[in-house]
């Protein structure tokens, strides 16, 4: 692989820069002070909302800008400030889970608000896919619509995620984006919104290019930031869709992939 003198360390956190346990592991945060001693920056670049880093951030020392929310969201760490938010229009959420389950039937919905307190609301049948991550049940689903949103989450009691992605893509047109973040986790944030912009964004306010980034992620909605980045990294344990548009694949978040890959690079 080619070895430019990367600016930013791009990493998405569930199933990437994280273990199964949630933590990350001695040598990874070695491989990362390596990269900082380099020159590089780290950037997480998330779907998880500000609410749901904040703790992981504080444990890790980062005080830089990092994206959340799937884009919608870029987070100041140091200053424990928003930059910049980006809310979905509630009537056109609502619209959106209409045309979806014209399509496929039922869905179970939840939705994450905006603000550095904002919270995650269930309706009822949502399960959600991170038990440890903290959400509030609702009695009804308009009560979701309370106070502006990021983005919203729906699950199928039958489609897999890849069939609930494509028919709710084929739904709601340009009323959203839709991505795939996970097991379980398929969202719906504002139309043209997605991680891709979220690092041209971070990208921007740090003074360096988007392509100067070495990016590193396991999901179909790491796709757009490998777009952008300048070299973009799939761990083993990635979806098919990312393995295939890597430039590279790395061992899983279990073997210390991102180490894996950074310590060759800063080395």
């Amino acid at each position: 692989m080619p070895t430019p003198a990367y600016a930013l360390v791009a990493t998405d956190l569930d199933g990437t820069l994280l273990r199964r346990d949630g933590t990350v592991s001695p040598r990874t945060r070695a491989a990362l002070a390596l990269a900082a001693r380099a020159g590089a920056r780290h950037l997480v670049v998330t779907g998880r909302p500000v609410p749901g880093i904040r703790g992981l951030l504080d444990g890790l020392g980062y005080r830089g800008p990092a994206v959340c929310g799937q884009g919608t969201q870029l987070y100041d760490a140091g200053s424990g400030r928003l930059v910049r938010a980006l809310t979905l229009d509630r009537e056109a959420a609502d619209t959106a889970l209409g045309k979806i389950e014209a399509q496929v039937g039922p869905v179970f919905a939840a939705v994450d608000q905006d603000g550095t307190e904002g919270r995650t609301l269930i309706e009822p049948g949502y399960a959600m896919p991170h038990p440890a991550l903290p959400a509030q049940r609702t009695r009804h689903r308009h009560e979701l619509w309370s106070t502006p949103v990021v983005k919203v989450l729906i699950r199928h009691p039958e489609l897999t995620d890849d069939a609930l992605t494509e028919a709710a893509r084929d739904a709601v047109g340009d009323l959203a984006t839709v991505t795939h973040s996970g097991p379980g986790t398929v969202e719906l944030q504002p139309y043209g919104i997605d991680k891709g912009t979220g690092l041209a964004l971070a990208a921007e306010y740090l003074g360096v290019a988007a392509d100067s980034a070495i990016a590193f992620g396991d999901m179909p909605n790491d796709l757009p930031m490998f777009r952008t980045a300048g070299y973009g990294v799939a761990m083993a344990n990635a979806h098919p869709q990312l393995r295939a548009a890597a430039d590279e694949v790395t061992s899983s978040n279990e073997g210390d992939g991102v180490a894996e890959v950074l310590e060759r690079v800063f080395g």
